[in-house]
């Protein structure tokens, strides 16, 4: 007997509204402190408030969304100080995973870390965060991961990982810091290349993880994100931000 094809299931109004709204919130659509604003998301999606409102729940069980008395529902802010540690601690075990690997990097190998910023370079002319910061993730894997130490390794992958689960895409939060970050990349593949001591590598690959930190912090200090969303005045709890 044929085998018959399994059919999906059709989605739920609620589900749709659960994809698109996490979509654009790991993509850097809707950047942390973004507002929720139910029907703008209703009418864009031609559904009713409701499953969005019910999306918007899922979300914020997850910690992906909060929502604040006379605010609203917004997409949930980074933690300042988990996002520093996090990032200082990166700063120090990638440097030196950099450091050791930088000997075992073959011309090739540089070449390869190369065309990937150069890609990241083109990509700067019709800016895309979430490419962006994926070929910013291949890049420096391409310089740490062949590291002999597999514990400092650990650490490293550790730290993106956390990074990842904060969906800290710091180039969609401040887009002002990637032709900055071409640049440095073009400067530690040069230490490599030049056969440079080892602890410039190092402080090189750990300066640019603080630099991108230091543009972080700077920009949270000078403003808070601005949701791009038409504000309305705000509702009771059963009707976030309709």
């Amino acid at each position: 007997m044929a085998r018959i094809a399994a059919v999906a299931e059709p989605r739920s109004k609620a589900q749709i509204a659960l994809a698109h709204l996490r979509e654009r919130i790991e993509d850097g659509t809707y950047a942390p402190g973004y507002r929720l604003v139910l029907g703008q998301i209703a009418r864009e999606l031609g559904i009713s408030p409701v499953p969005v409102r019910e999306a918007v729940r899922m979300l914020e069980a997850e910690g992906l969304v909060t929502y604040e008395r006379n605010v609203g529902a917004q997409v949930a802010m980074l933690d300042p100080e988990l996002y520093a540690h996090t990032m200082e601690t990166l700063g120090l075990v990638e440097g030196y995973a950099t450091a050791l690997t930088a000997p075992l990097l073959t011309p090739d190998r540089i070449a390869e870390a190369r065309a990937i910023n150069a890609r990241m370079a083109a990509a700067l002319e019709d800016f895309d965060p979430t490419r962006f910061t994926e070929l910013n993730t291949e890049f420096h894997a391409h310089l740490y991961e062949d590291c002999p130490n597999p514990h400092v390794l650990d650490l490293v992958e550790r730290g993106w990982a956390r990074m990842a689960r904060m969906r800290a895409s710091t180039f969609g939060f401040v887009p002002g810091r990637a032709r900055e970050s071409v640049a440095e990349h073009e400067g530690i593949l040069r230490l490599i290349e030049d056969g440079a001591p080892a602890a410039e590598i190092e402080r090189a690959a750990r300066e640019h993880r603080l630099n991108t930190l230091r543009a972080v912090q700077a920009s949270t200090d000078t403003h808070h994100p601005t949701p791009r969303a038409t504000t309305t005045s705000p509702t009771h709890r059963e009707g976030i931000s309709t």
